[in-house]
């Protein structure tokens, strides 16, 4: 099986809330939350493909990001490297620009949140920051 390999953005506001995304239901893992981002084309470093990402999904013009952690995760259909950035500096209000749902989320709240197992050690992270 192939390793799918992603560039995840904890998208953080000055109010120390971080942008969630529901996954559509008929994509891998639906109707879950998650940390916006997407996959990482040829040719591209995961900065320039979280860059590219959160424009064309999430509406947000991105100045700069900060790798913060990468995790290796098994599902039982699907193998993903996420390589997961931190995104202060941006410019623009987020929508779902592919229709999913998104909102600000508080750190301390994100375990209300159903997200995809791989998720958990960055929600971990986050709240210990």
């Amino acid at each position: 099986m192939k390793r799918v390999h992603v560039a995840v953005g904890v998208v953080l506001n000055n109010n120390n809330q971080v942008l969630l995304a529901r996954r559509l239901s008929h994509l891998h893992q639906g109707g879950k939350w998650e940390f916006p981002g997407g996959k990482v084309e040829s040719g591209e470093t995961s900065s320039q493909a979280l860059i590219r990402e959160l424009k064309e999904e999430v509406n947000l013009v991105v100045a700069d990001t900060s790798p913060l952690m990468t995790i290796s995760h098994d599902y039982p259909d699907k193998e993903v490297l996420l390589d997961i950035h931190t995104v202060n500096c941006f410019s623009g209000l987020a929508e779902g620009l592919e229709g999913q749902q998104v909102l600000w989320a508080n750190v301390d709240s994100l375990r209300e949140y159903d997200f995809p197992e791989a998720n958990t050690p960055i929600i971990d992270k986050l709240q210990s920051l």
